[in-house]
């Protein structure tokens, strides 16, 4: 069996197949095999925040629950700390949830699913661009 690897999914994605009236967990479930798809506790927040109804945040809540979630230990605000302070020396100043994100996925794969551009400024980080993966985009 082949090991799969680990891919963040930013929330911008959920974000955006939702607001189209697409289901972001069939989509991405079709589009995951052989990856598994992780998720941490920032790009939760930032998705079910905006959510409107009961049964739509219960059934996104459930979707995230099944995914590997990655917690934000401080060795993740360390190396987000790093990233930050790294970037920003260079001129470019990114959003700190973006940072934060970003240092999850790169404990555990280096690998993220995103149309924020913010994301190929991280060094080591594979930026996988849902128009390019995911159908219809």
């Amino acid at each position: 069996m082949a090991h799969k690897r680990n891919v963040m999914v930013d929330s911008n994605v959920y974000i955006h197949l939702l607001r189209q009236d697409r289901d972001p967990f069939h989509e991405l479930s079709s589009w995951a095999d052989p990856l598994e798809l992780v998720t941490c506790g920032m790009v939760r927040l930032e998705v079910e925040r905006g959510l409107i109804g009961n049964r739509l945040r219960a059934r996104t809540a459930t979707f995230f629950d099944m995914l590997r979630f990655i917690p934000t230990t401080n060795i993740i605000w360390s190396n987000a700390t790093e990233i930050s302070w790294a970037l920003d020396r260079k001129g470019k100043v990114l959003p700190a949830q973006d940072i934060l994100i970003a240092a999850h996925a790169l404990k555990f794969g280096g690998q993220i699913l995103t149309s924020d551009r913010h994301f190929e400024s991280v060094p080591g980080l594979k930026v996988f661009k849902p128009e390019e993966e995911l159908a219809g985009w």
